[in-house]
């Protein structure tokens, strides 16, 4: 499958998303026991949205200088560098005591140097495949090993509730900016001079939302964060609730499937059309919150067996939608508008909105946990129509303008 790539090349890039998924989740995914463990607890939810305001600033303007001014490469370096920074100085002044109002700031300043990081990743990996329906897939898998990877090694070092993960994990920071001189340089951006300041900010992105299929596609895998969002922090307490203690243990269950899938996504590519693709992932999340809805333990369970193979058909190939579709002068940028409408407005609406719909059904500290994922099941169908009649899949439109599309149609 991979013969398009020599075995140094194919082991750079999933080096290079193995690294940075490993990164990603030594910090995120202990933070809320590092908060606690230092008299930090108030400040969760705003540490948490920190990233949400983030995607709304940041991926946009790295990806028009990843387009326009700058190798990819570098700008990557670059964030990386400055996000092992940050976060270290966020781990320092959590231990030191240094209070909520620094604190927040610096994990602010770590998260506007992150967030563009993952869609850099992709744009680079996605210039050096030859098929990225047939490559990007597995590669992209080596990324949630990765995370599991980190989180593994934070909890075999006894750090989940210690500013060491964070030190951790700024170390590994490292290791993706030292990756980054072992990559090829891409081509040089085109001349950026006599630009608008809408151009240098990237928001001449906002174009591609004029070709009919790119606005379906964006606009379906925003509000499928909505109800995603309702996943990460709910499920635990439901498998609490049913008695299933090691929650994360059973949380882990959805990423290996999302493994599997991403490996099996490329042959799905070669013989699905795209759009069946997109409603297949829509319609397992459907059935994974209406599984949920049973109450049961079976029905929790293999619901979150189904969130990686949802998550994957929906959100994986979204990414190389934009990679088949968008010209290659704008793929920077394209993927950075995705990071934005997902990381952005979809988190942001999902966590304020399935927060809100989860104390409306939990009465006297009892949750109806069959009406609650009833209703994201309900949310998850809007969106699967929403989608079926906004995407037709006939574009024959690189963006922003028609041109001949890459991807036959799908």
């Amino acid at each position: 499958m991979f013969t398009t790539l020599r075995r140094a090349e194919y082991a750079e890039l999933i080096a290079l998303f193995f690294i940075q998924g490993a990164a990603l989740g030594m910090w995120f995914v202990p933070l809320t026991g590092v908060l606690e463990e230092h008299g930090l607890a108030s400040i969760r939810p705003l540490a948490f949205a920190a990233g949400s305001v983030a995607a709304f600033i940041s991926p946009l303007v790295f990806g028009a200088m990843a387009d326009r001014h700058f190798s990819p490469v570098k700008v990557l370096r670059a964030l990386s560098l400055a996000t092992a920074i940050s976060m270290a100085a966020a781990s320092f002044a959590i231990r030191s005591g240094a209070g909520a109002p620094v604190v927040l700031a610096l994990i602010q300043l770590y998260c506007l140097c992150s967030s563009p990081t993952w869609s850099i990743t992709s744009t680079i990996i996605f210039a050096r495949l030859d098929d990225a329906r047939k490559e990007f897939g597995p590669i992209r898998a080596m990324a949630t090993l990765g995370w599991v990877t980190g989180c593994l090694t934070v909890s075999l070092l006894g750090a989940d509730r210690s500013t060491l993960s964070g030190f951790g994990g700024s170390l590994v920071w490292l290791l993706v900016v030292a990756g980054t001189f072992f990559l090829p340089a891409l081509r040089a951006p085109a001349s950026a001079e006599n630009l608008t300041w809408r151009e240098r900010l990237g928001l001449d992105a906002l174009s591609l939302l004029r070709v009919r299929d790119h606005r379906g596609v964006y606009l379906m895998t925003s509000l499928f964060m909505i109800p995603l969002a309702g996943f990460y922090p709910y499920s635990p307490l439901h498998l609490r609730s049913l008695g299933l203690d090691h929650p994360s243990a059973w949380m882990s269950l959805g990423q290996i499937t999302e493994i599997i899938v991403m490996f099996a996504l490329g042959g799905l590519l070669v013989r699905w059309r795209l759009k069946w693709i997109f409603a297949a992932g829509l319609t397992l999340g459907v059935v994974r919150f209406a599984l949920s809805a049973l109450d049961t333990r079976a029905g929790l369970i293999t619901g979150i067996l189904l969130h990686g193979a949802s998550f994957t058909l929906v959100l994986i190939t979204a990414q190389i939608y934009v990679d088949q579709r968008v010209d290659p002068a704008w793929r920077g940028r394209a993927q950075a508008l995705l990071s934005l409408v997902n990381g952005g407005f979809g988190n942001l609406l999902g966590y304020l909105g399935t927060g809100g719909w989860f104390a409306v059904c939990t009465v006297g500290g009892d949750t109806r946990w069959p009406a609650f994922w009833g209703g994201l099941s309900a949310a998850m169908a809007a969106v699967l129509v929403f989608f079926l009649l906004s995407y037709r899949g006939r574009s024959t439109g690189l963006s922003p303008a028609p041109a001949a599309s890459r991807d036959g149609g799908n």
